[in-house]
């Protein structure tokens, strides 16, 4: 098990695990893809295992429901313990994200899914994830053979 600092969220039932420094936007764009229908697994920390060849999320106890709107404080939301994780964002500066990327992958454990340099705060964010996971054909072409 590794406890991460980064936030989870499920959305259109896939594990999106949103990785970055602080600041940068990680329970922000949970707030925005969990006001499009995502559900909150963890925020700021997250349990990351794997089980069986494949990556797992689960929150800690001491935080589960629990996330940081900034300026506001510590909100209760709806949340789940765990989910499968299908895919990395790592929110970076816009001009960090290169227009072609060659393909990434976060790796735990011997378990490999594709990772992605993002904008959080681009206002196509939550238009972008939705297509990316609902682009079976991009999700294929990223899978490690």
């Amino acid at each position: 098990m590794a406890l991460l600092h980064c936030t989870c969220v499920k959305f259109i039932d896939k594990g999106i695990l949103i990785m970055g420094c602080s600041g940068s936007g990680k329970s922000d764009l949970a707030l925005r893809l969990m006001n499009k229908g995502a559900v909150l697994i963890s925020d700021d920390y997250v349990d990351v295992r794997t089980d069986n060849g494949t990556l797992w999320a689960y929150t800690p106890k001491n935080i589960e429901g629990l996330i940081e709107v900034r300026g506001v404080g510590l909100m209760e939301v709806n949340y789940e313990k765990s989910c499968e994780l299908h895919i990395v964002l790592e929110l970076v500066a816009r001009e960090d994200i290169v227009r072609m990327p060659e393909k990434y992958f976060y790796e735990y454990s011997g378990c490999k899914i594709p990772l992605l340099k993002f904008d959080g705060f681009a206002v196509s964010s939550v238009a972008k994830i939705k297509f990316i996971l609902n682009d079976n054909n991009f999700l294929n072409s990223m899978v490690v053979t």
